[in-house]
């Protein structure tokens, strides 16, 4: 095998091959990247973890087809260092060389024969705006649980019911969703299945801009979801397919609705979280047209804040875990956002509010953008 490729080019689809590799793999070969030249003049790159399927193909000038199997981390941080400059690839007996102006590096190959078939992908059920779908699983993600012992929460729900998408996550404390529309091959596609978040998350973020994202999925006993866009590529298995009726759960009779500018609000958050412990809550006081936020850690420190807000309905007095606050926060990119209430113990929605600039004068400021972050609670003692 013997091919030249752009550097830049190379790298991008070697970081995205790489991505799926184990960092402890049950087997040898599960740590390689496989490279395929074939005499058309394409590369095709390709990481399996029986789990995790990621490919890329890039043009190169290909002078002798053949397929390599190296070390997937090692062969990406050395194409990562590599100078500006065309690359050579060639395979000599047991070694695959690779040159980029005046450095030369030579991997020991691994048996390609036994590297696992990648699975197919599964047939497309429809597209949808790469950095629409990528900002989507950006604001649900953090609510994602971390216990591998409860898969279901690990993972991100997606829910499709005509040109309507739904993505959700939650961990039991929280429930992030956005709402968005794709485009479904066929009118009445359904479908809901849970992709593990770790993996959807590091997917969208390798998105390029301006990609038009296709999912592939049967919507009858689906075990694999496949995420292309352009020359790349992935699949993954599927989580158990049972979740939460979340939907129903970020509706509410709320008794508080308070509005206050979203960025002067984070900040005063993360001001006043300086102060707090781990488990120690950030109160928000909403009177009197403002929002008092603050946190003590018992006769240690404390921290108070005010700043401008409207109240329609009740004053209230409720806590949150700062961290949880900042995650719903992030994903609100409007210049506003609006808090609901039901009292101080009670489940609260955080959604943000359409930008009258952007909607145009007929804006529906009581709608949401389509992101809706549920948060609990935590109980005040005094």
């Amino acid at each position: 095998m013997e091919f030249r490729v752009d550097r830049g080019a190379l790298a991008d689809a070697v970081a995205w091959a790489a991505r799926t590799l184990p960092a402890r793999p049950a087997q040898p070969v599960l740590a390689g990247l496989r490279l395929v030249a074939d005499a058309d003049g394409g590369l095709e790159l390709a990481g399996f973890d029986y789990e995790v399927s990621a490919q890329a193909r890039l043009d190169a000038a290909v002078d002798t087809p053949g397929r390599a199997l190296v070390p997937g981390r090692l062969l990406a941080d050395i194409v990562r260092s590599l100078p500006a400059q065309p690359v050579e690839f060639l395979t000599k007996d047991s070694e695959l060389v690779l040159r980029c102006g005046s450095a030369e590096f030579g991997l020991q190959t691994m048996p390609v024969e036994d590297y696992p078939t990648l699975p197919e992908p599964p047939a497309r059920a429809g597209t949808v705006a790469g950095e629409a779908f990528a900002a989507a699983v950006a604001q649900v993600t953090p609510a994602a649980g971390r216990d591998d012992t409860l898969p279901m929460l690990t993972g991100v729900r997606i829910d499709l019911e005509g040109d309507t998408m739904w993505l959700a996550c939650t961990d039991r404390y929280r429930i992030a969703a956005r709402e968005l529309t794709w485009s479904p091959d066929a009118e009445d596609f359904h479908a809901g299945v849970v992709v593990p978040a770790r993996t959807l998350a590091d997917t969208a973020k390798a998105i390029r801009p301006g990609a038009t994202v296709a999912l592939g999925l049967t919507g009858e006993a689906d075990t694999l979801i496949g995420v292309s866009g352009g020359d790349r590529s992935m699949t993954t298995r599927l989580l158990d397919d049972q979740y939460i009726d979340y939907r129903k759960r970020l509706t509410g009779d709320w008794t508080s609705v308070a509005r206050v500018r979203t960025a002067p609000f984070v900040e005063a958050i993360k001001r006043v979280a300086l102060v707090t412990e781990r488990s120690t809550p950030v109160r928000l006081a909403f009177a009197g047209g403002e929002v008092s936020v603050r946190a003590a850690s018992g006769d240690a420190a404390r921290a108070n804040e005010s700043l401008g807000a409207e109240l329609d309905g009740n004053e209230i007095d409720i806590a949150f875990s700062p961290q949880y606050l900042l995650d719903g926060l992030a994903g609100i990119h409007t210049e506003y956002a609006r808090l609901e209430c039901a009292g101080p113990t009670k489940a609260a929605l955080l959604t943000g509010i359409p930008d009258p600039e952007k909607e145009g004068e007929g804006a529906d400021l009581d709608a949401d953008t389509g992101f809706r972050y549920l948060a609990m609670p935590v109980r005040l003692t005094s």
